[in-house]
């Protein structure tokens, strides 16, 4: 895909003023200044046909467009992206996306209107037949260990700087088989932060080979679909996951571990190298 100028694209976020309260026999109030995320409207654009508006942080959003438009089914690869230009608005962002020919035709055809909010993956789906699901996860040949999800786990903070500033975005990161992060996407939006760092893999010529994905939230089924649908055999969530989670990651092979903590984790599906389970039999 050729490369496009840099954007003048809006801050991830600003300082606000704001006035701090100590709660004591004598309340103490002293003004101050915080930086807020900066929440924006983002309408994606297939050529002239408006598809999406999507409320994320402006930031990497080559790469919340290329992701999105994976997980969303409009393309099958990146080489079907021409070119994304992304254009701030008075009123928000236009990411306008040219696609190749016949995918863009392919797209017509099955074009659907999607009004997007902060976190919501499934917003403007009309009938159960529209949900995007994937067919299958990447069944890599052997299981992450343990010890490599204990390690990005613990070097994860140190990767989400915008959430150092405004304590209120998601992180999603690829990390290779040994833990180590190559790669971290932040938004307000944890299915956002998860197109954003899909996009970044798919255009920097990645696939899900060679790692694993975490995301600092609840594993829902769409974060589990969105994760299969680039090929990552294995996802690890901060949170714990849905029931329908649990069974699409069953379905597709995937390796769901969640409620990951720095002194531990829990396998709900798939496992894990290094574990004990044959002892504990």
């Amino acid at each position: 895909m050729p490369r496009n100028s840099p954007p003048a694209q809006p801050p991830a976020s600003h300082a606000v003023p704001i006035r701090t309260v100590r709660f004591s026999a004598a309340a103490t109030v002293r003004d101050a200044s915080a930086e807020v995320a900066v929440e924006a409207p983002v309408n994606i654009v297939y050529g002239n046909m408006p598809y999406a508006v999507m409320m994320t942080t402006p930031s990497d959003l080559e790469d919340f467009v290329a992701g999105f438009s994976l997980t969303e089914g409009i393309i099958r690869g990146i080489d079907e992206i021409r070119s994304i230009v992304v254009t701030p608005q008075d009123e928000g962002i236009v990411a306008t996306v040219e696609l190749a020919p016949g995918r863009f035709r392919e797209h017509l055809a099955r074009r659907r209107n999607l009004s997007g909010r902060t976190a919501c993956g499934l917003c403007g789906v009309e009938t159960l037949t529209d949900l995007p699901t994937a067919q299958s996860a990447c069944r890599a040949d052997l299981p992450i260990a343990a010890d490599a999800i204990a390690r990005a786990l613990a070097e994860l903070d140190t990767h989400q700087q915008l959430n150092r500033l405004t304590r209120s975005v998601h992180a999603a990161a690829w990390c290779d088989r040994g833990g180590a992060i190559l790669a971290v996407r932040e938004d307000v939006g944890r299915h956002n932060a998860l197109d954003k760092l899909i996009g970044a893999r798919l255009r920097a010529g990645h696939d899900g080979n060679d790692g694993f994905m975490l995301v600092t939230s609840r594993a829902s089924f769409e974060m589990v679909e969105k994760a299969a649908i680039f090929g990552a055999g294995t996802l690890v969530a901060i949170s714990a996951p849905t029931s329908l989670a649990i069974e699409r990651a069953n379905a597709l092979g995937l390796t769901l571990v969640c409620i990951a903590r720095a002194d531990s984790a829990t396998v709900f599906t798939g496992r894990l190298a290094d574990t004990v389970e044959s002892a504990a039999r």
